[in-house]
């Protein structure tokens, strides 16, 4: 401990720097989009207040396995095809892809365009896969 703390003081531009730097990602990670949420509280959500999962991968992948009753509009294409959305606004909307990285800009668009109850997989359909939950194939 001592080594660390006059490492701290020898290099406190360093250190500053470092610290700045993590709470700069930290905010940007948070402005992301939407609220992560577990494989549990999708299915949740699904259960209890008809949410809509909204799968933003590629056909293979969307075929290759998928959650029940999932909407199929790739990443690329949501900004073409946002209308088809239109109808679920009062709905809870799940977004999920493979990791979950794609899925935080989606939820921006969508909540640019008036949706409000934007949620998306945490890990996307991998966190789904190792929790156990179904999937079925197209």
């Amino acid at each position: 401990m001592a080594l660390f703390t006059e490492f701290i003081s020898q290099q406190w531009m360093l250190a500053t720097s470092l610290l700045v730097l993590i709470m700069l990602l930290a905010l940007h990670e948070s402005r992301k989009g939407a609220k992560a949420l577990t494989p549990q509280q999708v299915s949740n959500l699904m259960n209890k207040e008809s949410a809509v999962v909204i799968d933003i991968r590629e056909k293979g992948e969307y075929t290759a396995g998928h959650i029940v009753g999932a909407i199929h509009i790739p990443h690329a294409k949501m900004v073409s095809r946002i209308a088809e959305l239109e109808k679920y606004k009062d709905r809870p909307i799940v977004l999920t892809c493979k990791y979950g990285q794609h899925a935080g800009a989606t939820s921006k668009l969508l909540t640019t365009a008036g949706f409000e109850q934007v949620y998306k997989l945490g890990g996307g359909i991998a966190e789904w896969q190792n929790s156990q939950m179904p999937l079925v194939k197209a």
